[in-house]
C-alpha cells in the first residue's frame, strides 16, 4: 500500500501548481463525497447493516485513501451519498457528488455532461432465463421479454432485436427485482440487464436453481468512476491511484473478494494491461 500512497502523493503534487476545482473543494471543505448505487449488486449496494458495499465502493475507499494522503489530509471526511440510476449524473453536475462509485457505463452521450476515470470494470448486457431454456436469441421471437427502462441495456436490447429481425415484445420495468419476479411468474421469458447485476440477483435469491444467466454478452461496456467534466487535475489524481492499484494487484484482489460467482473474462483482464503506467 505504501507504493500506492507515494504514487498518489507524487501525481497530485505534480498535477498543477494550484488546486483545481474538485481537489480545491475537497481541500477547503475537508470532505470527499462519494456517490454510490444502493441497488446494483454486486457492483454497488447496501449490505445487511445498511452500509455501502460492493466492488466499486471498495475501489473508491482505496481511491479516497490515496487522495487523502496526496492532499496531506489526515482528517479528511469521506461521505457516501446514495444515488439512483436517474439522478447519479445530475448530482455530479450539481457538485453534490465528487466521485460516482456505482455501475456506470462510459458513453459518448454521457461524456457530454460528466467525466470518467479510466475503466474499472467491463460488463455487458445479458439475459436471465429459466433453467433449460435456449440461449439462442432467435428463439425469443414471438416471446415477451423484460428490461429495466431508461438504461443502456434497454437501448442495446432493442437495437439487437431490430438488427437480427427478432420480433419480441419488450416490457420495461422500474426495478430489477420486478423483472426477475416477472420471469419467475412466467409473465416474461427472459430478463435482460448487465451480466454482473444478473449474477448478483441470482446469488441473492434463496432458491436460484430454476434460473440461469446467459454466458453470451450482447454488448461490451466499459465502466468508470464518474466525476466532473473537464477537471483534468482531479481525473489525473484518480487515474494515477487506479493505475497503481492495477499494477500492485489490488484491483484483482478487490474483484475476487467482492464478485462471488464471477470470474474475470478476457475484456476485464485486458484492463490490467492497458492501465496507464506511472513513472
Amino acid at each position: 500500500m505504501l507504493k500506492l500512497i507515494y504514487a498518489a502523493c507524487t501525481m497530485i503534487a505534480c498535477a498543477t501548481g494550484s488546486w483545481a476545482q474538485t481537489l480545491d473543494r475537497i481541500k477547503e471543505t475537508g470532505q470527499l463525497r462519494l456517490g454510490f448505487r444502493t441497488d446494483a449488486p454486486p457492483l454497488s449496494y447496501l449490505d445487511g447493516d445498511g452500509r455501502p458495499a460492493g466492488y466499486t465502493p471498495v475501489i473508491c475507499s482505496q481511491v479516497a485513501q490515496g487522495l487523502a494522503n496526496g492532499l496531506q489530509m489526515s482528517d479528511m471526511q469521506v461521505t457516501f451519498v446514495p444515488v439512483t440510476a436517474e439522478n447519479r449524473f445530475d448530482k455530479i453536475v450539481s457538485g453534490e457528488v465528487d466521485l460516482h462509485c456505482g455501475a456506470a457505463t462510459i458513453t459518448l452521450r454521457r461524456l457530454a455532461d460528466v467525466g470518467f476515470s479510466i475503466p474499472v470494470y467491463v460488463d455487458g448486457a445479458a439475459a436471465m432465463l429459466p433453467k433449460g431454456a435456449s440461449q439462442n436469441m432467435g428463439d425469443l421471437s414471438g416471446q415477451k421479454i423484460a428490461v429495466r427502462g431508461g438504461t443502456t441495456t434497454e437501448e442495446a436490447l432493442k437495437n439487437t432485436l431490430q438488427s437480427a429481425n427478432i420480433d419480441a415484445e419488450v416490457v420495461a420495468v422500474e426495478q430489477h427485482p420486478q423483472g426477475v419476479q416477472s420471469l419467475l411468474d412466467g409473465d416474461v421469458q427472459a430478463y435482460f440487464a448487465d451480466q454482473s447485476l444478473l449474477l448478483g440477483l441470482k446469488a441473492s435469491m434463496d432458491s436460484n436453481d430454476n434460473l440461469n444467466v446467459m454466458d453470451r454478452l450482447l454488448t461490451i461496456e466499459k465502466q468508470g468512476l464518474g466525476m466532473a467534466r473537464g477537471d483534468a487535475d482531479f481525473k489525473l489524481a484518480v487515474d494515477s491511484i487506479l493505475s497503481e492499484m492495477y499494477a500492485i494487484g489490488l484491483m484483482g484482489k478487490i474483484f475476487k473478494e467482492n464478485m462471488p460467482g464471477a470470474r474475470q473474462g478476457a475484456a476485464l483482464e485486458a484492463l490490467y494491461l492497458i492501465a496507464p503506467i506511472i513513472e
